[in-house]
């Protein structure tokens, strides 16, 4: 599709949007499934109903413009999922790879609030008032959600994560610049 217009961009971000939401209708379940904590186990859980909506958000809005949300694989998505997948695979302590999770979910988090604050803005120059209201809605549900996941990241499991270095002995945390710690992990080895 040549992107003649702000339309035309418009509706190439739309469906990036709409195969990337569909991805992740496939991957939080394997996301929770592989978290220890209940509690992170619970927001997978619950942003895969959030995503449920969003899929169907942005359905409305391709009725709207009478026009198909397929034929676009979302590649940026499909690359964040595959790197989930990959520390889903990992051995180790699970506060640890609790946190590795919330890492890879904030990643995805992040690109979908880029992703929805540019096609809001392009709704908003192009008139698309209703949809502008839409995808605000579903922004603000990102906002929300990588919200949640740094309040348990701080409070929980990423504290957990240190204790776990803690108990192990293995790690000394060290001061000073990231060059230093890199070389003392080097030094230790």
């Amino acid at each position: 599709m040549p992107l003649d217009s702000l339309h035309d961009l418009y509706v190439d971000e739309l469906k990036d949007l709409y195969n990337a939401e569909n991805q992740l209708l496939k991957a939080l379940p394997r996301m929770a499934k592989a978290a220890t904590h209940p509690d992170l186990k619970a927001a997978f859980t619950e942003h895969l109903e959030v995503t449920r909506g969003q899929v169907e958000r942005l359905e409305r809005i391709f009725e709207g413009l009478e026009v198909s949300p397929k034929g676009k694989k979302c590649k940026a998505m499909e690359g964040l999922i595959e790197e989930g997948k990959e520390l889903m695979q990992e051995d180790g302590e699970e506060s640890v790879l609790d946190a590795a999770l919330i890492s890879a979910a904030q990643k995805v988090e992040h690109y979908e609030m880029a992703g929805y604050g540019c096609v809001r803005t392009f709704a908003t120059l192009l008139g698309y008032e209703d949809a502008a209201a839409l995808l605000q809605e579903t922004l603000d549900e990102e906002g929300e959600a990588d919200k949640t996941l740094t309040g348990l990241a701080e409070t929980i499991i990423n504290v957990e994560a240190g204790e776990a270095d803690d108990e192990g002995g293995e790690e000394e945390p060290v001061r000073g610049n990231g060059k230093a710690k890199a070389g003392a992990r080097k030094a230790r080895r």
